[in-house]
C-alpha cells in the first residue's frame, strides 16, 4: 500500500474540519518527531509544519496530511505512516513561500507517494 492522496487527511485519520492541531506532539512510527507549529488547511494542498526541536537540529519540516494516521486529542498528538528516517529524508522545507511553488510541492508529493505505509504507533 502507498501514499495516493499525501495533501488530504484520510477518513480514518479522525481529522474533523476546522479541528486545531499547533502544539500537538507529532510521532513518526518509530518515535517522535516535534510538534506541530502550524497547519494549511488549503484544500488540495493541506499539511503540517513541524518543528523538530533539536532531532534534525531545530528544522521544520513539511508534512502532508496523507501521511497522518491517527489524531489523539486527549494526548494532543498527531501519529504519522512513515519513520524518523523517511521524514528526514524528504525534501528539504526552508520558507512557507515554499509552499507556493510547483517544483517543490511536486517533489514533496513524489517523496511521500513513493513511500510505502508504516503501520501507526
Amino acid at each position: 500500500m502507498t501514499i495516493d492522496r499525501p495533501w488530504a487527511y484520510t477518513p480514518d485519520s479522525g481529522h474533523a474540519e476546522g479541528q486545531v492541531l499547533t502544539g500537538y506532539a507529532v510521532a513518526a512510527s518509530d518515535g517522535t518527531i516535534g510538534h506541530v507549529d502550524r497547519q494549511v488547511e488549503r484544500d488540495g494542498m493541506r499539511h503540517l509544519i513541524v518543528d523538530s526541536g533539536v532531532w534534525v537540529f531545530g528544522k521544520s519540516m513539511l508534512i502532508p496530511a496523507g501521511l497522518v494516521t491517527a489524531i489523539d486529542t486527549e494526548a494532543r498528538k498527531v501519529s504519522l505512516a512513515c519513520t524518523k528516517d523517511e521524514v528526514k529524508a524528504a525534501p528539504v522545507f526552508r520558507t512557507d513561500s515554499e509552499t507556493l511553488e510547483p517544483a517543490y510541492l511536486d517533489r514533496v508529493d513524489a517523496y511521500y507517494r513513493s513511500l510505502p505505509v508504516a503501520s501507526a504507533e
